[in-house]
């Protein structure tokens, strides 16, 4: 069963909701920001898109932060965790999907990363799904170095041609 407790001291782990909208557009303008990411205005459409009640969505936050209402922190978020669902396209079979991980560039180093995939991990296997998949950029060495640790292989490269 997934868990939200067991996190290092200072940290908590909290659930989001479909109402975290407007703070994971902008968890995720800062991480497609730090990749180089100068367009933006695409990110909106793609939470529209895939933030729905079948997705999973976590902030890794200050333990003991104040609330704002029944969601938000005050504080900014430390890290994030949205999941979803896809298709594997060689086998059709559902699977469990990384939509995004993030830890903010002051908390890296921790193993927080690798906690969020622990906890990606644990829900997929309690929605019972056979795997759990992701996109990471080429150029993101240490994000390709932190899922290979975890046991993630490569099973596809994505080409682009610039017309």
């Amino acid at each position: 069963m997934v868990s939200e407790s067991n996190w290092p001291q200072g940290y908590q782990l909290v659930p989001g909701s479909s109402l975290d909208r407007a703070r994971l557009l902008t968890t995720m303008g800062n991480a497609y920001r730090e990749l180089g990411a100068t367009q933006l205005g695409h990110l909106a459409k793609t939470v529209e898109m895939y933030l729905a009640d079948s997705s999973a969505l976590w902030w890794l936050e200050k333990a003991g932060a104040p609330r704002v209402g029944f969601t938000a922190s005050v504080v900014p978020p430390m890290g994030c965790l949205w999941l979803g669902q896809s298709i594997n396209q060689l086998t059709g079979a559902l699977q469990a999907y990384v939509y995004l991980v993030y830890v903010a560039p002051t908390h890296r180093r921790q193993g927080l990363g690798g906690k969020l995939m622990d906890h990606a991990k644990a829900w997929a296997s309690d929605q019972g799904y056979d795997q759990l998949s992701l996109q990471v950029f080429a150029h993101n060495q240490a994000a390709l170095t932190l899922y290979k640790s975890l046991g993630y292989t490569p099973t596809a490269s994505l080409l682009t041609l610039e017309l």
